[in-house]
């Protein structure tokens, strides 16, 4: 089972591109943040040439939206809910069998929270750790035993999930109180699939910022995108894979995909 996810920064600016990662990756499903798309406008029957029948999704015009791809059948999850009292397309989740289980799957875009990490002065903050205290609430009580959770989480947590731990300490998406909630998230239930693969003692990054026009070189990164896996389906955890070479891509978006694979047969 392969499941790639992907701020792609407007599907329908990039479809293209995700015809390219369904070539290179081969996924049987592919999570999508920041379509930028609303629901009447959604390219359905061009996903379902690039051979996904199953299409979940929830958008707006201009921001935000998701939307979850599969080559396999699935059911939208009742856990699918809007955060913070508002229906701002942050967050969809449904339901499939793998390997005997009932498997629930939690695509999410968190929101970035703005440039100023203070609440009192920037709202966008307040909502971003108004959303993480709310998510990490509710999943306290009602996480699945067998959950994926994966998305743009605008968050990188750790030392080495930065280009450079001191500098970023007081820059949105690196400051203490933000990596803190994130840490508690995870903490509900979850392994962090990705820092079980690359140790984190390794810098391990997922976007680069479109301001720096050599971002290879300077290469200074941040992992704000996430899969994280509940202690049940550790066991078939097989890989991950970063797929750094797609932000060379024509009109690439600044988040490149990031795949989660679970072996299947684990018996065999």
């Amino acid at each position: 089972m392969r499941i790639i996810s992907w701020n792609i920064n407007s599907l329908r600016l990039r479809l293209p591109l995700l015809k390219e990662l369904i070539d290179l990756a081969n996924p049987d499903i592919i999570c999508l943040q920041e379509t930028k798309v609303p629901d009447n406008l959604f390219p359905q029957e061009d996903i379902k040439a690039l051979g996904y029948p199953y299409i979940a999704y929830k958008g707006m015009k201009s921001y935000n939206g998701i939307c979850i791809l599969s080559k396999h059948s699935f059911e939208i999850s009742p856990s699918s809910k809007n955060w913070c009292n508002q229906e701002d397309c942050r967050h969809l989740a449904v339901d499939f069998h793998f390997e005997g289980k009932l498997v629930t799957l939690h695509n999410f875009y968190v929101p970035a929270g703005g440039d100023e990490p203070d609440p009192s002065i920037n709202t966008k903050f307040e909502h971003k750790l108004n959303f993480l205290k709310e998510t990490t609430d509710w999943f306290k009580k009602n996480i699945e035993e067998n959950s994926i959770l994966v998305g743009d989480l605008n968050i990188a947590p750790l030392e080495h999930d930065v280009w450079s731990h001191k500098q970023l300490l007081k820059v949105v998406s690196h400051t203490p109180i933000e990596t803190q909630k994130l840490t508690s998230w995870l903490k509900t239930g979850f392994i962090d699939a990705m820092r079980e693969i690359v140790p984190s003692t390794e810098k391990l990054y997922t976007w680069w910022s479109y301001r720096n026009k050599d971002w290879e070189k300077s290469n200074r990164g941040r992992r704000l995108d996430h899969l994280w896996i509940t202690p049940s389906l550790a066991p078939y955890l097989q890989t991950i894979q970063i797929f750094k070479e797609v932000r060379n891509w024509e009109k690439p978006s600044d988040h490149v995909p990031i795949l989660l694979e679970l072996k299947e047969n684990l018996s065999s």
